[in-house]
């Protein structure tokens, strides 16, 4: 998935949003069950208080005694972690000058004091009988949970303190296993949501790739417009594309056409111009007869380019290579026979070219054409696929003929240039060979042949 993708931009948005929404719940969830822990806990103490408050009495001498004993055990285990304690209160306020005497306490305390909520607080503010709550250091700084409430007891001129605390250690280690379980279920969630959500935007999705699995086959040939059926939302995409290819189309023939009444319209005057000229023996005619030769020629050369420039720009064109080479190579074999010429021909199975395969013979027929002239006896094509960042299809033509010099090799290049005047030709045919090449954005290049003659290198888009 490419960071750049609407796949990866879809499930990136989604997976932080996802991430946000369940660490919030999670942190929600793990605090509500932890206020849900301490009110149990805090209801638990309470009503150990309430036993406590009733097992205490009044002696006849204004003594504060126990009744009955607690039944839990740990209040009979030093520093257990369960503690209760009764105090007689002197003054409503704990910094206030008076008698503080603790009457009372549990075994578990031994010697020790528990530190209740109400030394905080302004109790004249606060009603008697008010259930106090809240944490404290207990013996040997054990965290504990403590409730504690003032009663005034028959017999006592002063408020009595009941408190009972409790041991918040198995409570933490119980809010943390919740919270521990509470973070595998979330991770397994959302685990499970962003695998969700990737099978949504894939399936989601999926009708761009066929939009674009369509357009390849319009390029390489197989079809020539998008078929299918598509959601909504693309149908209007592949609709606007299909009137895309059919301008296109329409334009391609148009040119054609023009292209054809230009050659017609020309080709006639100038036969008839040719043909007088030939009856002419004047240096008059034979000017004209030379001249309609070079305009003839002119002529077929930039409609060729015309014809192959809209083609180049054509989705949908392509040509198998071997049977366009295999069959030029058969030919020119037997063209030049006599001379005892042999092609060897090298090519890779499925190989096709992104064009035309008129303008590919061309090409390629120049090519042979030329390595057949100046060869001894030998010409070797061949044909394979190189990859890069855009599929390329070299062809190479060689021959052992004389071979040529680097510094000629970009002058045969230009138009009309001909090194030896004894071999027939025009000097136009490598000069057509690479501005086709260049109308596809392909290139033509000449170097030495292993064979002792020219190699020459035809780069072409390949399909």
């Amino acid at each position: 998935m490419r960071l750049d993708s609407l796949a990866f931009r879809l499930t990136a948005a989604a997976a932080l949003w996802l991430a946000v929404v369940l660490v919030v719940g999670g942190v929600a969830l793990s605090s509500l069950f932890r206020q849900s822990v301490e009110t149990t806990f805090d209801d638990n103490l309470d009503a150990i208080l309430d036993s406590l408050i009733a097992a205490v009495e009044v002696t006849g001498g204004g003594e504060l005694v126990l009744t009955r004993t607690l039944s839990d055990p740990r209040f009979q285990r030093v520093y257990s972690g369960w503690y209760w304690q009764v105090k007689l209160m002197g003054k409503r306020r704990m910094d206030d000058a008076g008698p503080h005497q603790t009457a009372l306490r549990s075994r578990s305390l031994f010697d020790q004091a528990l530190l209740t909520p109400s030394r905080t607080l302004d109790m004249n503010n606060v009603p008697l009988d008010t259930l106090l709550s809240g944490r404290t250091s207990g013996p040997e700084d054990q965290p504990l949970r403590v409730v504690e409430r003032w009663v005034l007891v028959p017999g006592v001129d002063v408020p009595v303190s009941f408190a009972v605390a409790g041991n918040m250690t198995q409570l933490e280690a119980l809010v943390d296993e919740f919270s521990g379980l509470l973070a595998g279920a979330l991770i397994v969630i959302g685990a499970g949501i962003l695998i969700a959500l990737l099978i949504q935007v894939r399936y989601g999705l999926r009708p761009l790739e066929d939009v674009r699995k369509g357009l390849q086959k319009i390029r390489n040939g197989d079809e020539v417009k998008l078929k299918g059926e598509f959601p909504v939302e693309i149908e209007p995409l592949a609709e606007e594309l299909n009137s895309l290819l059919e301008y296109a189309n329409e334009v391609l023939e148009r040119a054609r056409t023009h292209v054809g009444n230009l050659a017609h319209a020309l080709k006639t005057p100038l036969s008839v111009l040719a043909n007088e000229s030939r009856k002419d023996d004047t240096l008059l005619g034979q000017t004209v007869k030379h001249q309609t030769g070079l305009m003839r020629q002119q002529i077929e050369h930039h409609l060729a380019r015309a014809r192959t420039a809209a083609n180049a720009r054509v989705l949908g064109a392509s040509a198998a290579v071997d049977p366009v080479l295999s069959g030029l190579a058969r030919t020119l074999e037997r063209i030049y026979q006599e001379r005892g010429i042999v092609i060897e021909t090298a090519f890779e199975d499925g190989l096709a070219f992104k064009g035309e395969a008129q303008d590919l013979e061309e090409m390629v027929g120049n090519l042979l054409d030329n390595a057949c002239k100046w060869a001894d006896r030998n010409v070797t094509i061949r044909a394979l696929a190189v990859s890069g960042k855009i599929p390329q299809l070299l062809i190479s033509v060689e021959d052992d003929g004389p071979g040529l010099p680097a510094e000629k090799r970009d002058l045969v290049l230009k138009r009309g240039t001909r090194l030896d005047e004894a071999v027939p030709g025009s000097g136009l045919g490598l000069n057509i060979v690479g501005e086709t090449a260049e109308l596809y954005g392909g290139e033509l290049t000449l170097s030495e042949s292993e064979q002792g003659g020219v190699k020459a290198e035809l780069r072409l888009p390949k399909v």
